[in-house]
């Protein structure tokens, strides 16, 4: 849930104007500055357009601090009203809707299966041990191969879910494939666009900034987090239908449901951990990788950290 908030005086109610085609407060009259039923036939048109974007620039924004930051600056209210907003415009300009727009993220007709899709490189999994010794064994391995000494090491809590890659063209999110056999996996993309913490396109503005190309591709892991684990087991029980025995079979599942809205239904979250361009890692330190996504608006594992010897990494793992 938005976390609830109340209008600070003089901002809640409708805005009526003052007769001037000013607003009489001297704060802003958000979310009403939307409202273009005031507006005069001449600002119509392209200016539109440019409203439209305006407010899906907003939800975008809302959206970001909700799902990836999980600090919300305005209430549950307020969200819907800007959505409900971008919504009716769009039904009254249907040839201005984008793909990429925020009432875009749950569409189209159930389908009868999955296609197929080829990885731009094999995604392979993770090994794993539970002992110092095996873990210490791995790290003289890494310096005989690599012939190095100062070698650092990205430290990050393990997420349990399951991997998934997301493919972006000019911004734009193109397509999402489930891990699969490694070189194969499953076209999910109408399931992934209704994951809030996915985004649907990255403005070139922040894609340079963060350093990052027009066509690129993200990998990480499709979670279900604790709560909404919960909280649809209860919702199967009080049907009387089976319950899943944990959150990955759970995320698994959810992700590979033919009705895009029930996907939507179950609030699945996204970590991002690699980036690539043509089956090739971009960047060539792990840490940069990460905080190049975190800056383009992509949510990463905050509980990491950049290790520069061994006894940095094992100190991590005992925290």
């Amino acid at each position: 849930m938005w976390g609830r908030v109340s209008d600070p005086p003089g901002r809640g109610g409708v805005c009526r104007g003052n007769g001037s085609g000013e607003c009489p407060r001297t704060t802003s009259c958000s979310p009403h500055e939307y409202n273009l039923l005031r507006m005069p036939a001449a600002t119509k048109g392209k200016d539109i357009e440019k409203k439209l974007e305006s407010l899906r620039e907003r939800i975008r924004h809302h959206e970001y601090r909700y799902y990836v930051l999980d600090d919300p600056e305005i209430s549950d209210a307020e969200f819907d009203q800007l959505m409900n907003q971008l919504k009716k415009l769009e039904a009254e300009h249907p040839e201005l809707i984008t793909p990429d727009s925020p009432t875009q993220r749950v569409g189209g007709k159930p389908r009868e299966g999955f296609v197929k899709a080829r990885h731009s490189s094999p995604m392979l999994s993770l090994d794993n041990t539970y002992s110092e010794d095996e873990l210490r064994n791995w790290e003289r391995r890494v310096h005989e191969l690599s012939g190095r000494k100062d070698i650092e090491y990205v430290c990050e809590l393990k997420l349990d879910g399951m991997s998934l890659a997301l493919r972006y063209q000019d911004g734009k999110l193109a397509r999402g494939i489930t891990r699969g056999d490694g070189s194969e996996g499953e076209d999910v993309t109408l399931n992934v666009r209704t994951v809030r913490s996915v985004p649907l396109s990255v403005a070139r503005e922040k894609l340079k900034q963060a350093g990052i190309p027009a066509d690129f591709e993200v990998r990480g892991e499709m979670l279900m987090p604790i709560p909404a684990f919960k909280r649809m087991n209860e919702e199967r029980e009080q049907k009387g239908l089976s319950v899943f025995a944990n959150p990955r079979n759970a995320t698994a599942g959810t992700v590979r449901q033919l009705e895009p809205s029930i996907t939507a239904e179950r609030r699945l979250d996204y970590f991002s951990y690699m980036l690539l361009q043509n089956g090739r890692t971009y960047f060539d330190r792990h840490s940069q990788t990460l905080d190049a996504l975190e800056e383009a608006g992509c949510k990463v594992n905050t509980h990491r950290q950049l290790a520069r010897s061994f006894d940095e990494v094992c100190a991590f793992i005992r925290q």
